[in-house]
């Protein structure tokens, strides 16, 4: 019984990410709106804050956005079983999209009508992108204290140059002296009469 319920799981979370990987346009991010969609409101496998959460981690890891995603939400609801069939779902279509198109846009890429198309894509494409960034944003809870954290990152990453992956683990570092000064206080209000 455990091993039938076991696999409906993963052949949910297949046909979930399967879905999604096929009807996405621009990666990772343009994908997270309907990640969010079917596995916070109509699945409800996981809670929104964590599945922000869960977003915050998966962005911090090195690979493809989207196959990490996928194998993290998988695990998180049905362990090795589950980010194998959600990750097998999300990279599937990608993969037949990619051989399809790899045979035939040689041929037709220099035609007007193509062109077109392609500059049609775009600006969905920003939105698709722009959509889940403003609900992370959201989902931050940004007061006044820590608004000064994604403006230096942006500065330090635009126009500074700065590698992303040195930003990263500047925050890494600084939210750990942050939590061991919030300990050490805790600590001596403790011991305090």
């Amino acid at each position: 019984m455990y091993y039938f319920c076991a696999m409906k799981i993963a052949w949910q979370l297949f046909i979930t990410f399967f879905k999604i990987g096929a009807f996405t346009l621009g990666g990772g991010y343009a994908m997270l709106s309907m990640v969010e969609k079917a596995v916070v409101d109509q699945k409800k496998w996981i809670a929104s804050d964590e599945f922000w959460d869960l977003i915050a981690i998966v962005q911090s890891l090195p690979g493809v956005f989207a196959v990490n995603t996928a194998l993290y939400v998988g695990h998180r609801i049905a362990g090795k079983r589950g980010a194998l069939a959600a990750m097998l779902g999300a990279i599937i279509p990608s993969i037949v999209i990619i051989l399809l198109l790899a045979t035939i846009f040689r041929e037709y890429r220099d035609l007007p009508v193509v062109e077109r198309i392609f500059k049609g894509i775009r600006p969905c494409v920003v939105a698709l992108i722009l959509a889940p960034s403003l609900r992370m944003i959201k989902s931050a809870k940004l007061n006044w204290k820590t608004v000064i954290i994604p403006i230096v990152t942006v500065a330090l990453i635009w126009w500074l140059k700065v590698s992303p992956a040195l930003v990263i683990l500047a925050a890494i570092t600084g939210s750990l002296i942050y939590a061991l000064i919030i300990n050490r206080k805790a600590k001596k209000k403790e011991v305090e009469p």
